[in-house]
């Protein structure tokens, strides 16, 4: 492809090293960000990281036969270089271009949230899965789509490496595509040049503010999905949330609303029962929604889930609409929705024999508050918490995780409270540091709640299964610091003869997506 193809493309300040004769003279075979995947006639792309610079490996793209770069700073390198303002920017619509502008041959459903993209992702899939579509997937999980399967290190992938997927999703047969797409993916402009079809907003809360700066870029970047989504795109918009509700105003995308609490909105719920754990409830159409192409009827039917928690309703909300706005049937729809049985530590039971544990990720003050409400609504005897203090992710996120926790102390009442630091099983990055731990212990002072605290997750959760009888409920609680709970509770289970069924145990274990 000639070079002047692509950087027609962008907008671009000035040329180094050449001119516009020259960008129609250059061929070019591969777009690249990564210098150790530069081969010959590449058009190398210098993004500006957290904690490298592409700038600084120019002369290495070099070396291995790049013949252009674009830059946000001209360097000392007899190569062509295309200064533009974003490199991040630039590499989104140059790879979409270089690859045939993918996306707008699929059907792509975006989701974002602070919390339960990845589980209204995968409940969608399902949905997608039983109308007969080719459906891929990319977010926090994997990128899964035909015989190609990509554990993720990010939730959105690099732009170039999400422009490629799509490419080779439409040449593998994929029409339907479902990415989480997160706060980085729009602060660094990863799902740039990404043709939407749907697009939901379902919650905000104070996540990740350590990577935008302020709660209010947060929100900037978080909802540039729907402020940018198209005319004929949908947009999905939870109405209980203000500034997600205020968005209905500031898109030109077709818009339907859904509230949990009230029915003045398209759509609305009621009869929510939560006393199993596992949510039913009856999904209502207030209203006949015309959307270009399609009509949804104004109706109400009853769902059942097989997953837990309250959180599970609200990401089935969203996942049952986007079934609607793709005009899939309602028993299709409600029949993809009985195949979900849960994504990971998202509220999920993960041993209910004679006592019961409970597994969920308790990201934030919302997440956490939901998952606590969940509980206040299901029956058992005595309830026993491991908290896992989340490490690296700032002093006032912690104090406000141990606020909310304190809150519901005295309506759970529970038996035991163990608090772990997981020192035996997180890394560098996710370690609990001085600050952190120090803002807990702070909190728990002032509302005089004595707890356990634990230095590692082993001794931490063999404690609290060692302590459980029949009837009573456990709930291991935290992010990464508990991401290894499971193994080592089924170990321990197996090893007391806590079971009668080891090997399904095991094979969970094995099963398990990460």
């Amino acid at each position: 492809m000639k070079l002047k193809t692509l950087i027609d493309s962008i907008e671009y300040l000035e040329i180094k090293n050449g001119d516009e004769k020259t960008l129609e003279s250059v061929e070019i075979s591969s777009v690249e960000f990564h210098s150790k995947k530069v081969k010959k006639r590449t058009l190398f792309v210098a993004i500006k990281g957290y904690r490298v610079d592409g700038h600084d490996f120019i002369k290495d793209a070099v070396a291995s036969g790049a013949v252009a770069a674009i830059v946000e700073d001209f360097v000392e390198e007899d190569i062509l270089q295309i200064k533009v303002k974003n490199s991040r920017i630039a590499l989104a619509k140059v790879a979409s271009i270089f690859f045939g502008e993918p996306s707008k041959k699929l059907k792509v459903t975006g989701i974002t949230a602070s919390n339960g993209k990845t589980s209204t992702a995968f409940m969608t899939k399902c949905i997608y899965d039983k109308a007969g579509y080719n459906t891929g997937i990319s977010g926090t999980v994997y990128t899964k789509y035909a015989d190609v399967e990509i554990p993720s290190i990010l939730t959105t992938p690099e732009s170039k490496d999400l422009q490629y997927y799509f490419y080779d999703m439409v040449n593998k047969g994929i029409d339907h595509v479902i990415m989480e797409v997160s706060s980085s993916a729009g602060e660094l402009a990863r799902a740039y040049a990404t043709d939407f079809d749907i697009v939901t907003f379902n919650n905000i809360t104070p996540e990740h503010i350590v990577n935008h700066g302020s709660f209010e870029r947060y929100y900037h970047v978080k909802s540039r999905l729907i402020r940018h989504a198209k005319d004929d795109c949908v947009a999905i918009l939870n109405s209980d949330f203000e500034l997600i509700n205020d968005l209905r105003n500031n898109t030109k995308a077709q818009v339907v609303t859904y509230s949990l609490k009230n029915n003045l909105e398209d759509i609305s719920i009621d009869n929510l029962d939560l006393s199993t754990g596992f949510g039913k409830f009856k999904f209502i159409v207030n209203r006949d929604i015309k959307l270009k192409g399609i009509t949804i009827k104004k109706q109400s039917f009853d769902v059942e889930l097989k997953v837990a928690g309250y959180s599970s309703v609200m990401n089935a909300i969203v996942a049952i609409t986007i079934g609607l706005v793709n005009g899939i049937d309602l028993d299709t729809i409600l029949a993809g929705i009985q195949d979900f049985t849960g994504v990971e530590r998202r509220f999920e039971v993960i041993f209910d024999e004679g006592f019961k544990i409970v597994d969920d990720h308790f990201a934030n003050k919302n997440n956490i508050e939901v998952t606590l409400d969940t509980l206040s609504k299901m029956d058992y005897k005595n309830l026993d918490i491991l908290y896992a203090i989340r490490g690296s992710r700032g002093a006032d996120l912690n104090e406000e995780n141990a606020e909310v926790i304190a809150s519901w102390y005295e309506r759970l009442k529970p038996r035991e409270f163990i608090v772990t630091l997981s020192k035996d099983t997180v890394t560098w990055k996710d370690e609990v540091t001085d600050d952190e731990l120090e803002a807990f212990k702070r909190v728990m002072s002032k509302h005089n709640i004595k707890f356990v605290l634990e230095d590692n997750l082993k001794e931490a959760v063999e404690k609290v299964i060692d302590g459980t009888k029949d009837d009573d409920l456990v709930l291991f609680a935290g992010c990464q610091g508990m991401d290894k709970a499971m193994g080592i509770a089924y170990d321990h289970i197996i090893e007391r003869n806590l079971t009668k069924y080891p090997s399904k145990l095991l094979e969970k274990a094995k099963n398990r997506v990460c």
